[in-house]
């Protein structure tokens, strides 16, 4: 039986936001061809994402906003929502299977069919606030998914841990005032979205961390500040917020991480849900721009998942 799940859907490779963005679908390409050159795919199981439901969405975003962004898709063309976040025809159509996918992980875990997942997806989520979009995302996929498991799955604690090189400040914002979530981040400060280093909520864990930290600061806050924070708030499910653009080879930021790093998180984080009794991990893809070291970073994070 094979213990991990791999979720996408060919939709999510046709929203566009013009020539040259770095949020392409040549990214989902890159893991794709990865994971078959590492003989990857013989060892998961692989699912189409569903669209998510307005119902599901609505556990995150106010009904409001989802109208407004069905509202503004073109209908040729792309369409600006701020400057580096635009739409095309296709891009709700992704939205809605990337935000799905996380939805089916968490179903897939909870119900015992899978011990964790990985959703290969886009756009990405964990910038979306309660009712904007910002940094590339619609729909707060990770935020949709812990809500999901949380409403329709009956958890009273689960925790959402972001090693993406930018705040996730869209997660902070849907759960700065539900304490049934933990959010455990390290992000590169000052840097975008400038935010998430003066939040004081107990259950809103961000460390912030200089240009140029490389894997020893990274682990050394994951094994001080993060695995004891987590262990005291017991989670009964983990999701991860896979951004990639902390890799020294990424240009969207200035950090030094390397796959190496990715593997530990990614045990850290396995062993500590075996601590809380349980092996329910869902991790879902945010940034990572360089084609290559992303690709060899997910398949290593996904090796880890899957025990290989």
């Amino acid at each position: 039986m094979t213990t991990t799940a791999f979720i996408t859907h060919r939709e999510c490779w046709l929203h566009d936001m013009g020539a040259f963005h770095p949020e392409c679908s040549d990214r989902l390409a890159a893991i794709n061809d990865r994971l078959i050159a590492a003989g990857l795919d013989l060892y998961l199981s692989f699912y189409d994402a569903p669209q998510a439901t307005p119902e599901q969405i609505t556990r995150a975003h106010p009904a409001a906003y989802l109208e407004e962004l069905m509202n503004s898709v073109p209908e040729h063309g792309i369409r600006h929502l701020d400057p580096d976040t635009a739409m095309n025809p296709e891009t709700m159509k992704a939205a809605l299977r990337s935000a799905g996918a996380g939805v089916l992980a968490t179903d897939l875990v909870l119900k015992g069919e899978i011990e964790n997942a990985f959703c290969a997806v886009r756009p990405p989520g964990h910038h979306a606030e309660r009712a904007r979009a910002m940094g590339f995302c619609f729909l707060n996929n990770v935020a949709i998914a812990a809500r999901h498991a949380l409403e329709a799955h009956g958890l009273e604690r689960v925790a959402i841990v972001d090693f993406d090189v930018h705040h996730g400040n869209g997660t902070e914002d849907i759960f700065r005032e539900d304490p049934r979530v933990m959010m455990t981040s390290i992000f590169q400060h000052p840097f975008y979205p400038y935010s998430g280093a003066d939040c004081t909520a107990a259950h809103m864990v961000n460390v912030p961390v200089p240009a140029g930290a490389r894997g020893d600061t990274f682990r050394q806050i994951v094994s001080d500040v993060w695995i004891p924070a987590l262990r005291n708030h017991n989670p009964q499910m983990i999701f991860i917020s896979a951004g990639f653009d902390g890799h020294y080879e990424d240009d969207m930021g200035s950090l030094g991480l390397v796959e190496s790093d990715y593997v530990w998180v990614t045990q850290q984080v396995k062993a500590l849900a075996a601590d809380c009794g349980h092996k329910n991990i869902v991790s879902i893809l945010e940034g990572g721009y360089a084609l290559s070291s992303l690709a060899r970073s997910v398949v290593a994070h996904i090796k880890a998942l899957a025990d290989l």
